[in-house]
């Protein structure tokens, strides 16, 4: 069976059983921050777990996208090393919310091993926690041995969703591959970290509840969640010793070895290097669908790392140039059939992959740079080792790669200290475990609290003026639930109401402002969240009280200030779809803010937007604007919003009923914010600024109606004042300001002449600063005066004109900085080489540089040390002549 044959057989097996079948969720976890990446089917399921969201159905089944790249779960550096750990995989589960338990979850495992794959009963093994003897009596119940079950401890056979939470047993199903692949130690058995014993299903019978003291409850509602990797059953049911010979991964693997033109299974190491590639490049290919850019922290950097590890192992098969983005068309054919949006996007993909691919050339560039400074740095000061420290800062800021920093330092003589290396992965390690730690999710008890005792009851009324006042359900006072506020102006009070007309900030929209009031009482409201669905809370400030539990009161938003946010609202909407238009069906949201003052817009592009198409934008949505498209609303069902063409955001977590906003027949889109009735009440739209926010995602600001007129209003203003200071019309700003400008750069070109020429007549005085080195002649020397590196290079080049066969080093102090350049006779070259002589020289600047034999230059952080460097240079001359003591 194929790997797609087995995915439709397992998700139509469990569709008979009475599951629903749940789509795969994005890479990016939706609504918890805490994680990552999706790393297990569960996830998804997660607060369905903890009775937080309650789902139409109580059976599920999916197969689920994951990546494993960081964080608890990284197997990054084992892939390619071993058969079956990957970056991207697919998890194929079964679930249950308080449905059905261990009876029937080790049924349906069993059933469809054994009976829909037909795998032989004799290869299998089951595991089970130590003390199930439930889950023991269940196997041996459909019919496994006895002696095929094994039971194992907590650490392999017990699962916590967290140190506290939902826990329980779980029972591992383990194929067995034979002799053949044992370690060979007498203890080899199930639970050996060997190939022999593979595990294949593991079920998870999530029973307890644990406290902080560690103590064991029983859930009322015990559930089922279990797991199946599709890589590892593939090769089973296909018998190949390994996942990457599957049909998943076969084509992958061949696509490489053409481009590198090597031979699979012919080497070992060329093996390693081909799986990693194969792997990368699906993991790149859907990260980046799911809208993860390459980035310096947080899920872009794994994403870069992934990247950059793949092109190091295409450099180790022979590929230097860019080869990555070309794969991503082979990932896209093999998996378009069921991830069809791959093919959508498959154009932008290779684009941004093809971009990282060519930063990363000039990275290794950079690194190659830094590290011959590094080792010249260390040759100067007579060390054998480079700081550990400083090798992180080339491996973390830079991205240069370990192994390979490793190579070149082994090829020179030299090492890093390692311990002070791993001291600082660890901390490094250690920071961005308590950064996303501290990115979980942070709802607050009382909150969970109040939700539970309201039944969630709080909703938004899109009329603000609807028949009955709203009802103030509950006051929250310095962090308690109380009856009544105070009576003291300017304290901050919390209020939930059964309805509300303030809209709570969310997807990308501010919340609004405004007041609630009683006879007695006012709150000024600042702001509105939705910390749990259904649970609105607004905050502000008391202007008189007090305030009660179970009064009616007047809730009144700032009109003004809504209406401006709603220009911006619907505008955004224009502009995605204007965006699509201008640029290609690859742009989507990747992020928004809408304001009163202003709107933000995120979306995936792989360059800057020229001038013309940034004009061309602006031009199409105000002629959206003058259009007065009718703004209209429906609520509908999620898969029949999307079947009818909604856009919706890949991140976001829809309910069943979602609200589908149409402008025209320009935009149709999944949104639960706040919108004018007809776009012409946008009245100007005004682009003020694009711009890159990380790799692939570009960034556009602009400005709507009263902000759009003044923003106009200035500009007109500003270039009234220059016409007047330049004394042309309006106009003709434009060409005045360019006759100006090359007026200033002929002038600025004449004053650098000028002064190298005043420099030059120094050559006499430097000339008796010349001193022989073993027979070479040396002059190192400070030059004042130059404009720039070209003012030293053309002292250095009359005072070769009147030096032969000699070494020339010149200094000088710009702008504040080092700069170094250095001229070496042919004559002299071996040994003697100008590259070799500046880095040291710049080494103790705190800079470097470097160059060809006969000529180079450099640049210096510490000014102070300039007349110490040039010192050395006759020094550091005697020893490369080989003449030193």
């Amino acid at each position: 069976m194929t790997g797609r044959e087995i995915r439709a057989a397992f998700l139509k097996y469990f569709r008979e059983q009475g599951h629903t079948i749940v789509p795969s969720s994005p890479l990016v976890p939706q609504n918890d921050p805490s994680l990552l990446f999706t790393n297990a089917g569960m996830v998804q399921f997660k607060d369905v777990f903890l009775g937080r969201e309650k789902r139409p159905y109580r059976r599920a089944a999916s197969c689920q996208k994951c990546v494993r790249a960081g964080g608890k779960h990284n197997d990054l550096e084992n892939v390619g090393q071993t058969a079956r750990h990957h970056t991207f995989f697919e998890m194929l589960g079964n679930f249950s919310f308080g449905d059905y338990f261990k009876k029937e979850a080790i049924a349906f495992a069993w059933e469809f091993l054994t009976r829909r794959l037909s795998l032989p009963a004799r290869k299998l093994w089951v595991s089970v926690f130590r003390e199930d003897d439930e889950a023991e009596k269940l196997w041996r119940r459909v019919g496994v041995v006895p002696e095929r079950i094994v039971r194992l401890g907590e650490k392999d056979n017990f699962w916590s969703m967290g140190e506290v939470g939902p826990c329980g047993p779980c029972s591992e199903i383990v194929y067995d591959q034979g002799p053949a692949f044992s370690c060979g130690r007498p203890q080899c058995r199930v639970g050996c970290d060997c190939d022999r014993y593979l595990e294949l299903w593991n079920l998870v019978f999530m029973q307890y509840e644990r406290d902080e003291q560690g103590r064991l409850t029983p859930l009322p509602e015990p559930s089922i969640d279990t797991g199946m990797g599709l890589e590892r059953i593939s090769a089973v049911m296909q018998g190949v010793a390994s996942n990457f010979e599957s049909d998943l991964f076969r084509p992958l693997v061949a696509a490489v070895a053409e481009l590198a033109g090597v031979e699979y299974k012919s080497d070992r190491g060329r093996d390693v290097s081909l799986h990693v590639v194969a792997d990368h490049a699906r993991a790149v290919t859907f990260l980046i669908n799911d809208r993860v850019a390459p980035a310096n922290e947080g899920r872009g950097y794994l994403l870069r790392r992934i990247i950059r590890r793949a092109s190091r192992h295409g450099r180790l098969l022979g590929l230097e140039k860019p080869f990555l983005y070309r794969m991503v068309g082979v990932v896209v054919d093999k998996m378009r059939a069921d991830y069809p949006e791959l093919d959508e996007h498959r154009e932008y993909i290779a684009s941004l992959v093809l971009s990282e691919e060519e930063r990363f050339s000039h990275t290794l560039e950079q690194g190659l740079r830094i590290l011959n400074e590094l080792s010249a740095k260390a040759r100067a000061q007579g060390h054998a080792a480079i700081p550990g420290a400083e090798i992180f800062k080339l491996y973390d800021t830079y991205g240069f790669p370990l192994d390979l920093t490793r190579e070149i330092l082994q090829e020179r003589g030299l090492s890093f200290a390692r311990e002070e290396f791993d001291r600082a992965m660890r901390h490094q390690q250690e920071q961005a475990r308590r950064h996303w730690k501290g990115e979980g999710e942070r709802v607050d008890p009382l909150y969970r609290r109040l939700a539970g005792e309201l039944g969630r009851k709080s909703k938004f009324c899109r009329r603000p003026n609807s028949r009955s006042s709203p009802r103030i359900l509950a006051i929250i006072r310095q962090g308690r639930l109380v009856d009544e506020s105070g009576e003291s102006p300017g304290e901050k009070l919390q209020l939930v109401l059964d309805r509300t007309p303030f809209y709570p900030e969310k997807g990308g929209q501010v919340a609004d402002t405004g007041h609630i009031s009683t006879s007695q009482g006012c709150l000024r409201v600042q702001d509105v969240q939705e910390p749990l669905p259904g649970l609105i809370v607004h905050t502000g400030l008391l202007e008189r009280g007090p305030l009660r539990r179970g009064e009616r009161v007047k809730a009144e938003i700032d009109g003004k200030r809504r209406r401006a946010i709603e220009c911006n609202h619907t505008a955004t909407h224009i502009l995605q779809a204007v965006l699509r238009r201008v640029l290609g069906d690859h742009v989507k949201q990747a992020g928004s803010l809408v304001a009163p003052q202003r709107l933000r817009f995120d979306f995936t592009h792989f360059s800057a937007l020229t001038p013309r198409e940034i004009g061309r934008v602006e031009e199409l949505v105000n002629e959206q604007v003058r259009a007065d498209h009718q703004v209209r609303t429906r609520v509908m069902d999620l898969d029949e919003a999307i079947r009818c063409g909604a856009t919706a955001l890949f991140d976001e977590k829809y309910e069943q009923q979602v609200r589908v906003v149409s402008i025209g027949d320009l935009s149709k889109e999944l949104c639960a914010g706040t919108h004018l009735r007809a776009s012409g009440q946008i009245g100007l739209f005004r682009l003020v600024s694009e711009g890159a926010v990380a790799a692939g995602i570009r960034r556009i600001e602009a400005l709507t109606g009263e902000q759009a007129y003044l923003y106009a209003s200035r500009e007109a203003q500003q270039l009234a004042e220059a016409a007047a200071m330049l004394h042309c019309p309006p106009r003709e700003v434009g060409a005045r300001l360019q006759k100006l400008l090359e007026s200033a750069k002929r002038q600025e070109k004449e004053l650098g002449r000028l002064k190298n020429e005043l420099a030059c007549a120094q050559v006499d005085e430097l000339l008796a600063g010349v001193r022989e080195v073993a027979g070479v002649k040396v002059l190192a020397a400070p030059v004042a005066g130059v404009d720039g590196m070209e003012g030293l290079r053309c002292v250095a080049d009359a005072l070769r004109g009147r030096l032969s066969a000699a070494v020339i080093v010149l200094g000088a102090r710009l702008e504040g900085k080092v700069a170094l350049f250095c001229l070496v006779g042919r004559e002299l070259i071996p040994p003697l080489h100008a590259g070799d002589i500046i880095r040291q020289v710049a080494a103790i600047t705190g800079g470097g540089g470097g160059g060809r034999p006969d000529m180079a230059q450099a640049g210096g952080k510490d000014v102070a040390k300039l007349k110490t460097a040039l010192e050395q240079v006759a020094g550091i001359v005697e020893k490369m002549l080989g003449k030193d003591g």
